[in-house]
């Protein structure tokens, strides 16, 4: 952002009085300590914003009237897994962890977005579709098609969630077609065959329409999760080229033949790979049909997402998957680093989201496949019966969920690197005001939005070994700000 953000005020300086000055608010902060002495707690006292600066500490000015993209919101993977201990809970628990996701009332954290999986992935129990044939059978008119498995487990808690946050978007993903439909008959690898794209293209469209009877809206769907990883049961491999054909020839047609809205979200893989989304959007009949373009950050670095907005800034951004883990136990929580990457640098790279992987595992990780599946996926919550422990990923994504809500933009904030703008007194000539620039290299990681409801939010990171000082600037009036070394704080406030 090549912005002059910054003014720090030097002693005998210039008052910059304005009407604004008299504006009288304060805002609220939300702090995670890394010894654990504080997890996501809400700090007793309001922070005031002044008229003067007072001193010490870099400034973060937020700039209101620089919008970004907007916010559709923050969560993690319901994997038939997750969703399967879930329903192994007694009733009353299920809802108590549920309310404690999904509401976002007291010290609730307000996820607003869930990702679910078309068919298994390799955090399910058991591999399987929702075209399941003999082998040498097909389906072309797809009359099996059946969510039978899904309704034991994955629909019943989207239901619940739906009954407690009912605009929550969902973004569907498929590890794999029917093996029916691909080159090597297998759950793992293989590709899906060039005369299967038809039916392919109707196996989305019917899962669409089912998940819908079943009162749940997908809002979005990935093509194939992670296409050029074929290490995971299930998997598929799936080219740009491949992608590009089936979107432009099948399923974009075929979605728009049936009156469906549902997004279509391109590559779902490692930000080290843009130019597999690059390669699709460049083809005019394929773009149409194109969303967007969704990321994981197993490899790679965060820019690529800005690569791709300032090559289609009319197509959307999306962060669709990250595993983020901790040792279990631990007394440290290292939450800075993951914040600082997973919110701070995952948004002001234009993503209008952040996927987390996944909701829930149980205290050995399980459930996942054998043979490709994760024995170290942790969830962002461990279920034991109905004995719950909150993790790292947890605490991450709630520095963002709970205030960060669908409909909010990002809004201009001082990053690092920003120009910044000094004004001190002449040595030899007190009454002589000078100014120097310099770029900004002591502003702890952060990132701000504008909400629906009016409220400001300011995330930031201190991923330094110092206790930072520092100072939030907004319509000239400052607030002074103290967060320890490792810890992360959500500050928040309105002018009502």
């Amino acid at each position: 952002m090549n912005k002059l953000l910054v003014i720090l005020m030097g002693a005998g300086l210039i008052n910059f009085a304005s009407a604004q000055q008299n504006i009288s608010f304060e805002m609220e902060s939300w702090v995670t300590q890394p010894d654990r002495s504080m997890l996501f707690q809400q700090q007793p006292e309001k922070i005031p914003f002044n008229a003067e600066p007072g001193r010490g500490g870099a400034t973060i000015v937020i700039d209101e009237s620089l919008q970004m993209q907007g916010v559709d919101g923050f969560g993690f993977a319901l994997t038939g897994g997750s969703a399967e201990l879930m329903m192994q809970m007694s009733p009353a628990a299920r809802t108590a962890l549920l309310q404690d996701l999904f509401s976002t009332g007291g010290d609730k954290v307000g996820v607003s977005y869930v990702r679910l999986t078309i068919g298994a992935s390799d955090l399910n129990s058991f591999v399987f579709s929702y075209n399941d044939l003999k082998e040498g059978e097909t389906d072309l008119s797809l009359s099996k098609f059946d969510l039978a498995q899904d309704k034991k487990d994955v629909i019943p808690v989207m239901k619940e969630i739906l009954s407690i946050c009912p605009d929550i978007k969902i973004m569907a993903s498929p590890w794999s077609p029917p093996v029916w439909m691909k080159t090597n008959g297998k759950v793992k690898a293989g590709s899906l065959k060039e005369e299967y794209y038809g039916v392919y293209a109707l196996y989305f469209v019917k899962y669409i329409q089912a998940m819908k009877a079943q009162g749940i809206t997908i809002d979005a769907i990935t093509i194939q999760n992670e296409p050029l990883n074929a290490n995971n049961t299930p998997s598929m491999r799936m080219s740009a080229h491949e992608q590009k054909t089936f979107i432009k020839d099948h399923l974009g047609p075929l979605l728009e033949k049936n009156g469906l809205k549902t997004k279509i979200v391109l590559f779902d893989h490692n930000l080290d790979r843009p130019d597999y989304p690059l390669t699709i959007l460049s083809d005019p009949e394929a773009t149409k049909y194109v969303d967007g373009s969704g990321f994981h950050h197993y490899g790679g670095d965060m820019s690529a997402m800005s690569v791709m907005h300032a090559a289609y800034p009319d197509k959307h951004l999306y962060f669709t998957e990250q595993m983020v883990i901790e040792r279990p136990g631990s007394d440290r929580i290292e939450i800075a680093a993951q914040v600082k990457r997973m919110i701070v640098d995952v948004t002001r790279n234009w993503s209008r989201n952040v996927i987390l992987w996944n909701f829930a595992a149980d205290p050995n990780n399980d459930p996942h496949t054998d043979d490709g599946g994760c024995p170290m996926c942790q969830g962002a919550v461990t279920i034991d019966k109905d004995n719950v422990t909150k993790n790292l990923a947890y605490y991450v994504i709630a520095h963002a969920s709970k205030f960060i809500r669908p409909g909010s933009v990002r809004i201009g904030s001082t990053n690092t690197g920003d120009m910044s703008v000094a004004l001190t007194t002449d040595e030899e000539r007190r009454e002589v005001v000078r100014v120097a620039t310099y770029d900004n290299n002591s502003i702890l990681p952060n990132v701000a939005f504008h909400t629906p409801e009016g409220r400001y939010v300011l995330v930031v990171a201190n991923n330094t070994w110092n206790t930072n000082l520092f100072r939030i600037q907004f319509r000239s009036r400052y607030a002074n700000i103290r967060l320890e070394p490792g810890a992360v704080g959500t500050y928040v406030w309105s002018l009502k």
